[in-house]
């Protein structure tokens, strides 16, 4: 295991790639792998995107590393794409759409499979995040699932957030029932070539007035971006320019209280989950075999028993 880690903090590919699929399928080397790079992460920007599926989140995030790759910036990239229920496979399509990019030897490209994880993201995508980080990647771009109002998962990985809407699919008004306007940093009207697109762009900024800090001068204020992904390319130097500047905000030290009060809120959450999950798998493992997990699930289909008692008789046990 040194001698990944001595590769991957030289920004060994073979490693990289390697030590994600370490953190993807093996919980238990896992943890001690991050343990040991953890002191060499917390220098890469990390840059959300999300969105509807269809709104072009992959081409945007092509775009935004081409435009980082121009100044001189390396760059990681995390797609996740959504895994079968049934097979529990996923079509990790996103290096097709990115095939500009992965010749590139300052570019990483990761497809990770959600793995039925509902917030839009992998369990193992901040654990991927770190081995990026780790490498040494100036930026790190995380494309979501697409999975819509559910997305909202990933303001508690992300530096910077990025929501995408696009015209002609009701996204302002879908914005505001999922209270997913509020976890942007940005807002990004894509395919803005197409019409309606001047007039989402104007009532995500009304509604973005809404906000009660919106005037205050300490706080970021979220911009609204029109681009472009097919040619002619437009808005990507803008947005580009934007995620930096955030940053720049994020580092400020008059706004450092803000920045820790956010990066506390990613670190708990990412211990809750922690252990949610550990609990969970060692609860039914240690309680409950195989042979009666299976028995437990042939009862519930056969309706010799309902959901509710099911789960009631592995934790009646624990709770009592």
């Amino acid at each position: 295991m040194d001698d990944l880690i001595e590769k991957v903090l030289c920004g060994n590919k073979r490693a990289i790639a390697k030590a994600i699929t370490l953190v993807e399928n093996h919980p238990e080397e896992c943890e001690l792998f991050i343990k040991k790079i953890f002191p060499h992460t917390g220098n890469a920007l990390v840059v959300g995107t999300t969105g509807p599926p269809g709104s072009g989140k992959s081409t945007l995030v092509n775009n935004l590393a081409l435009e980082f790759r121009e100044q001189g910036k390396t760059v990681g990239i995390i797609a996740v794409d959504p895994t079968s229920p049934f097979s529990g496979g996923a079509l990790l399509g996103d290096r097709i759409r990115m095939d500009e990019l992965s010749a590139d030897p300052d570019v990483f490209i990761r497809s990770m499979g959600s793995r039925g994880s509902l917030g839009g993201l992998s369990r193992a995508t901040m654990d991927a995040i770190r081995v990026l980080d780790a490498a040494g990647f100036d930026i790190i771009l995380v494309e979501t699932v697409g999975a819509g109002q559910s997305e909202v998962e990933i303001v508690r990985t992300a530096h910077t957030t990025i929501v995408i809407g696009i015209p002609g699919t009701g996204d302002a008004v879908q914005a505001i029932k999922a209270g997913i306007l509020e976890i942007a940093d940005i807002y990004v009207v894509n395919k803005s070539d197409r019409p309606g697109a001047d007039e989402i762009a104007r009532e995500l900024r009304l509604l973005l007035t809404l906000d009660p800090h919106a005037k205050d001068a300490d706080r970021w204020h979220v911009p609204v971006i029109s681009t472009t992904n097919v040619p002619p390319i437009d808005g990507i130097h803008k947005l580009a320019k934007t995620i930096l500047e955030h940053q720049v905000f994020l580092n400020d030290p008059k706004n450092a209280k803000f920045a820790f009060e956010q990066e506390k809120i990613r670190r708990k959450n990412e211990i809750h989950e922690i252990i949610k999950v550990e609990i969970f798998e060692n609860m039914l493992t240690s309680i409950i075999g195989k042979q009666e997990w299976e028995k437990l699930l042939t009862d519930v289909i056969s309706k010799k028993i309902d959901p509710y008692s099911a789960a009631r008789s592995i934790m009646d046990p624990i709770f009592r």
